[in-house]
């Protein structure tokens, strides 16, 4: 039986074929394993330490804060300030980004964009949740404080992103654009091990996700995939299988690993959809991508949007390329609304 390869040794080892930093990404992903860690051991003892429950204020979007969003954005704030891989950060959690003007920071090459405990309202109900992370490389000058500019980049850009899953096991899967990785927590001994190599989508698609107690307000190509996934007449001549958490992370994941596609469409109550394209969209959409899938907004390719506003929203359809190129179809087909 061969030693388990642990997250640390598997970027040493595979630094060749990341093309821009060596050293760099392997402290710059180690950071954000230290700071998932803690966030893992605050969401584990949450109850015991009376950190669940909402805030009574909001965040940016105007959503009402849990606990832990705060707890956990600090962690990975401090985090990554501390050990000086990145210049500066953008969260979900915060209204505007933080340059790290500390001389350290200053000479990294290196932004982080984060959300730092999504689907946090399904805490209080034990479900799982989790931190999806993207990285790229700064358009200001090395040595200067960091600029807008260096977070509103198209998706295509990154470097990397991945995320971690705090469910019944602890994941963390990631991409540096040659293929997707999984590795995980082993709590006894406090390091990530390769638990699943090169994830890809299946062939066969099983699974749907998609919150259809807002059915009535899709646009009528989104209901009329919905009414197809439900028959027998589709691809696989059975009908796919419904399963929706509210956990990006969550749903992603189990659609990576079994085959399915996710669905957060405009609607009348999200015109322009209601998942941040920094944040959300743009680094699912690269996993999405290096797993052999697709991530479009209904009629354009994520990773091509180019951004206007570090909040900005964006509908997003990825999972399987064949069940994704259907719903293009079907929208292309009904291009009306509701």
């Amino acid at each position: 039986m061969e030693r388990p390869i642990t997250l640390g040794e598997y970027i040493v080892e595979n630094q060749k074929d990341f093309a821009y930093a060596k050293g760099e990404l392997t402290a710059l992903l180690s950071s954000i394993k230290l700071a998932g860690k803690v966030v893992n051991e605050k969401i584990n003892k949450a109850g015991l330490a009376n950190i669940i429950g909402k805030l009574d204020k909001e965040n940016v979007q105007g959503e009402i804060q849990a606990k832990l969003d705060i707890i956990a954005n600090d962690v990975f704030v401090d985090t990554l300030r501390n050990r000086g891989e990145i210049c500066g950060l953008a969260s979900e959690e915060m209204e505007s980004f933080i340059s790290f003007d500390e001389t350290i920071n200053l000479d990294s090459k290196y932004v982080v964009l984060i959300d730092p405990l999504d689907g946090s309202s399904n805490i209080d109900v034990n479900v799982t949740v989790g931190t999806i992370f993207s990285i790229y490389r700064r358009i200001s000058p090395v040595g200067s404080p960091v600029t807008l500019e260096d977070f509103l980049q198209p998706g295509i850009n990154q470097i990397a992103a991945g995320y971690l899953i705090y469910g019944s096991s602890t994941i963390l899967v990631y991409t540096v654009g040659n293929g997707v990785n999984g590795f995980t927590f082993n709590p006894g001994v406090g390091s990530f091990f390769l638990s699943h190599p090169n994830i890809k989508f299946p062939d066969t698609a099983e699974i749907y996700s998609v919150n259809e107690g807002n059915y009535e307000h899709f646009p009528k190509g989104i209901k009329k995939f919905i009414k197809w996934a439900q028959l027998t007449d589709n691809l696989q001549n059975t009908p796919l299988t419904a399963r929706y958490t509210g956990s990006l992370v969550a749903d992603i994941h189990r659609n990576m690993l079994l085959g399915g596609i996710y669905l957060y469409p405009q609607g009348s109550l999200s015109p322009n959809g209601k998942l941040r394209l920094l944040y959300e969209a743009n680094p699912i959409a690269f996993i999405t991508e290096q797993a052999g899938g697709k991530a479009v907004d209904g009629k354009n390719r994520i990773l091509e949007i180019l951004p206007k506003e570090l909040h900005q929203r964006s509908p997003l359809i990825c999972g399987s390329k064949k069940l994704v190129d259907r719903v293009e179809n079907f929208i292309d087909k009904f291009p009306e609304g509701c």
